[in-house]
């Protein structure tokens, strides 16, 4: 199981990428850090210096390359990377079904 990306993260990734002037061969870094009220929380940036390790995961979504090193992989197969800009309020959403747990905004998680 790998990670998705909506047609709507796509888009919205591509809009920040023209606006800050990132690289197109620059990699969409998704992880995992220690943080946030429930104890882990999702990280996403980019980065046109990484190497990719040996065990990090590489893919390729619409042109876009994402890299997700090995740790956070184990806590993110099966994930959807979404963009909303509803009532909810606007920004990134992770539909993750490994998380056990997350806390009211949606910014953390648990296992």
């Amino acid at each position: 199981m790998d990670i998705s990306i909506s047609d709507r993260a796509i888009k919205r990734i591509d809009e920040i990428r023209t606006e800050q002037n990132v690289p197109k061969d620059a990699f969409l870094k998704v992880g995992v850090v220690s943080g946030g009220c429930s104890g882990l929380t999702y990280d996403l940036d980019f980065d046109s210096d990484v190497e990719p390790q040996e065990n990090d995961k590489v893919f390729e979504l619409n042109g876009m390359k994402v890299l997700v090193d090995m740790r956070s992989f184990l806590y993110l197969a099966g994930t959807e990377l979404d963009y909303t800009d509803g009532l909810e309020g606007e920004g990134f959403h992770f539909h993750n079904p490994n998380a056990s747990r997350t806390c009211s905004c949606g910014e953390s998680f648990s296992i």
